[in-house]
């Protein structure tokens, strides 16, 4: 089998990230008529446009031809015959993702299994997901930012009703107006802002009650001085995880932080490989990591993060903030790592821009994902709304 063609879809449109995003897909197609489907994990933020051109560039110098069923060979091209592909980092690593992806989707179709049949079969058969982000609100139309305390547990209230037992939520993103806050948290906290960010924090706690999950996140906002000061003002919440206490550029730093907060820490949005993530899971840093394995290297490398992480006993919830390619391929992996502990799933990913860009509806019912059994990653292109968005082939 030879890939003889790779499809770019842009799949822009006008939106606000509290309600939408911003997928590029790709589709890798074959001399035998099987087509895989990979996603760019660039869907949120800077940079799309670069990983829109760094996945063409590789397609044009390395994949026509290559057989896409030698998903570890052409990996190791990608990796280390490109020059820059050493370390991964966002751009290059969503464009080696996004084709590593797409070829474990051919390798199961022309099989005619699972992805998670190939990588061992699964573990379980269905998986535990949380709302993520209720800083945003948990609404699809005109969601507004969190402000108040009411507003707070209000939004949390919402996801426990839609029938999920854990939530998160960034309690310092947004002023006491519903602003993107201006502070300077990495320096030491005022006692106001703390007060403010334990009341937020309780709010939700009361809301929910003690038998649902609270995870933390501060998106590497803070200093290791003042996560410090975070993790212990909320220390008596039963805080399931504290997410990217500090930016993950220095894991000594991070480690200062474990050893002075009584809170699991977590992290891996923004490390990219198994060499990335090594001094988090060798110092035993993190007690969950969080690989998006659109981004550190798709379903080859991600699998191996997993397998690397278990040896010390650290579970795993891959990041999941994509289009739906995105979050077919992470539940693929999810059904068979052995430690996997819980799916993330944000509200904009129920956006018809986002949904409708494959025929399938991959939503959580009640809390919990099921999984695909359909060959690849179970999942078709909706090829009616895909025409109506720019395509590069090579």
């Amino acid at each position: 089998m030879k890939i003889v063609s790779v499809e770019i879809f842009d799949a822009k449109s006008p939106q606000t990230f509290m309600n939408k995003l911003q997928p590029i897909l790709i589709r890798i197609n074959t001399d035998e008529g099987i087509s895989g489907l990979g996603e760019v994990g660039l869907a949120f933020g800077v940079g799309r446009n670069a990983g829109i051109a760094y996945t063409k560039e590789i397609a044009e110098g390395f994949l026509i031809g290559a057989d896409p069923m030698q998903t570890e060979k052409i990996w190791e091209t990608l990796f280390r015959k490109t020059f820059w592909g050493f370390d991964g980092g966002p751009v290059i690593g969503a464009g080696i993702s996004a084709v590593d992806e797409a070829c474990w989707d051919i390798k199961g179709k022309a099989l005619g299994v699972p992805v998670y049949q190939l990588l061992g079969g699964k573990t379980r058969d269905k998986l535990r997901a949380y709302a993520s982000q209720l800083q945003f609100g948990w609404d699809i139309i005109n969601p507004k930012p969190a402000a108040s305390i009411k507003d707070y547990a209000n939004q949390a209230v919402k996801a426990i009703s839609a029938g999920y037992d854990a939530v998160k939520l960034n309690p310092l993103a947004f002023d006491e107006k519903g602003q993107f806050s201006a502070k300077d948290n990495t320096k030491n906290l005022p006692a106001q802002q703390i007060k403010t960010l334990v009341d937020r924090m309780t709010a939700v706690r009361d809301a929910i009650g003690n038998d649902n999950d609270i995870i933390l996140e501060t998106h590497a906002m803070l200093s290791d001085t003042t996560a410090i000061q975070v993790g212990r003002a909320l220390e008596g919440l039963n805080i399931m995880y504290f997410e990217e206490s500090t930016p993950p550029i220095n894991p000594l730093v991070m480690k200062r932080v474990r050893d002075n907060v009584r809170i699991p820490l977590a992290s891996g949005e923004r490390i990219y490989t198994r060499w990335g993530f090594r001094p988090f899971i060798e110092d035993q840093i993190l007690a969950v990591v969080q690989p998006d394995i659109q981004l550190a290297g798709g379903i080859s490398e991600g699998r191996k993060i997993c397998d690397y992480a278990n040896i010390y006993d650290i579970a795993v919830q891959l990041h999941v903030c994509g289009g739906p390619v995105a979050t077919a391929a992470a539940l693929q992996l999810e059904a068979v790592i052995p430690n996997f502990i819980i799916h993330e799933h944000v509200k904009p990913a129920e956006h018809q821009d986002n949904m409708g860009l494959i025929e399938q509806e991959l939503l959580p019912k009640n809390g919990y994902f099921s999984i695909p059994d359909e060959p690849g990653l179970g999942i078709t292109l909706n090829e009616r709304v895909m025409k109506k968005y720019p395509k590069i082939t090579v």
